[in-house]
């Protein structure tokens, strides 16, 4: 009755605006990256980065940690792994809400886009977060928040169109698939 329709008008103002992702643009400047060879996930000294190394470095970026080793930081003295290259300009993208496998896999094509023309990237990254205190993450197992609630994964694409991809759970969670 009336009581449904005052519910479905509520929901649909105010709910529908709620699930509206947000999405954010910013510009980094003589970034700092390391130097990713496709068919080397370890790395070699002096050559290129391994895939932790990367990993750690997305994460200091992405949570816009300083990357100059100043001791008289307190947040952090994490430097850039070696070797390294300074990217005149680098975009990040950051798209928070509730996002569907299939955009995702929308998302991945339209980077492979970037690859064509002009070809000035070597390399670009997507990466997924579960919300740190989803009830679930991979498979049909709940998820445990227990520390950090560690629930992600990041793709690592390369111009060659070879990509990693890296997965990250927290302890008491299944593997993904």
């Amino acid at each position: 009755g009336a009581e449904g329709s005052t519910l479905m008008s509520y929901f649909s103002k105010n709910q529908i605006q709620a699930l509206k992702p947000k999405i954010t643009f910013s510009t980094l400047r003589d970034l700092q990256c390391p130097v990713l060879q496709s068919n080397d996930l370890q790395g070699k000294p002096e050559e290129s980065c391994g895939t932790e190394e990367l990993f750690e470095w997305l994460g200091a970026v992405l949570n816009q940690v300083s990357l100059d080793n100043k001791s008289s930081s307190f947040l952090s003295t994490y430097c850039c792994p070696e070797p390294n290259t300074v990217v005149e300009k680098a975009f990040l993208c950051t798209i928070t809400g509730f996002i569907i496998p299939e955009k995702i896999m929308q998302l991945l094509e339209q980077l492979c886009c970037y690859f064509g023309e002009p070809k000035l990237a070597y390399w670009l990254t997507l990466t997924v977060h579960g919300f740190a205190d989803s009830p679930v993450s991979w498979r049909e197992s709940e998820h445990g928040f227990h520390k950090g609630g560690e629930n992600l994964y990041n793709f690592v694409i390369f111009r060659n169109l070879d990509y990693w991809l890296q997965m990250a759970v927290g302890a008491h969670d299944d593997c993904p698939p």
